[in-house]
């Protein structure tokens, strides 16, 4: 099987985080190990060696071609049989029109056929990330704004949404609830204030980033004051926003305040007001529906006549 795996991503994921997300979607699909493709194992001979091409069936971005290699090797394991050759046409981050063949499998045809489903369910849903990240990234070009991600990922699959996105050209805001502190109003509810969420974070946490979420103007300059070093505008309609980043910046490198503060808009963010939204100067808009809605990209895995 190649030893090229087909990444200009970075940072890659993980191979151990690849090997057991694969384990636990054949365990889905065959049940426990080794477990059993009743179909394919009755009709296919155990002999028998085919060919498929990995084909993108739409246009789009490429993403998940990572997890091909290690699909193929844990149900050639779990079958008892060789593991097949990969040969890649295409690397993560690729763009690949209707009918491109991104990869060429070569092996038992058993393992092929039983390992189909799960590199199409993780590679095709990762490339619908990877595409309509893409469409935002375009739509950015030349702002200096850069699309983020958001925490709403599908359980099981963070890692792989995050990369996707990373292969799409935006960038992951924070991976979970333990590497930057996000004060919300629930929090600030919590702790009486602004100012006394901000102190809380630091005392219990140094090491941390602390972003603020303002929903006003009169919100982000306080969270200023309270020392946050990254502001959150949550749904501010356009000319709100604008006055917000006018009043934030015009702050900067005084009274304590960061020589840069980063901006991030976030809230009813669609394509279409993309790039009014990034023109009101922010560094990042963030869009949950990059992996919550993002529609998966039509991949096929077909056997050779």
């Amino acid at each position: 099987m190649s030893d090229v795996v087909p990444s200009v991503v970075e940072p890659g994921l993980d191979p151990e985080w690849i090997s057991r997300t694969v384990a636990v979607a054949l365990d889905e699909d065959l049940g426990p190990a080794p477990g059993r493709d009743v179909t394919t194992q009755a009709t296919i001979p155990r002999s028998a060696i085919g060919t498929a091409d990995l084909v993108a069936r739409e246009d789009g971005t490429v993403a998940g071609l990572v997890v091909v290699p290690e699909t193929l090797l844990q149900v050639a394991e779990r079958v008892g049989l060789p593991v097949p050759e990969v040969t890649f046409s295409a690397r993560d981050g690729d763009g690949a029109g209707r009918g491109r063949v991104l990869a060429t499998v070569t092996g038992p045809a058993q393992v092929l056929l039983i390992a189909e489903r799960t590199l199409l369910n993780l590679a095709s849903r990762a490339s619908g990330v990877a595409t309509a990240t893409r469409a935002f990234a375009r739509a950015l070009e030349g702002t200096g704004a850069r699309v983020l991600d958001t925490r709403k990922t599908t359980p099981g699959l963070r890692a792989l949404q995050k990369y996707a996105v990373r292969a799409g050209g935006g960038t992951n805001k924070r991976m979970g609830l333990y590497d930057v502190a996000m004060i919300k109003d629930n929090h600030v509810v919590a702790a009486g204030s602004v100012t006394g969420a901000v102190e809380a974070v630091r005392a219990a946490f140094p090491d941390v980033d602390v972003q603020v979420e303002a929903d006003t103007t009169e919100q982000a300059i306080e969270a200023l004051a309270a020392g946050a070093d990254f502001l959150l505008l949550d749904n501010m309609p356009t000319p709100v926003l604008a006055e917000t980043v006018r009043e934030v910046r015009a702050r900067e490198g005084r009274d304590g305040v960061p020589a840069h503060v980063e901006l991030e808009a976030t809230g009813n963010l669609t394509l279409d007001r993309a790039r009014e939204v990034a023109e009101t100067g922010v560094d990042y808009l963030s869009v949950g529906a990059l992996t919550h809605s993002a529609p998966i990209l039509d991949l096929a895995l077909d056997l050779r006549a």
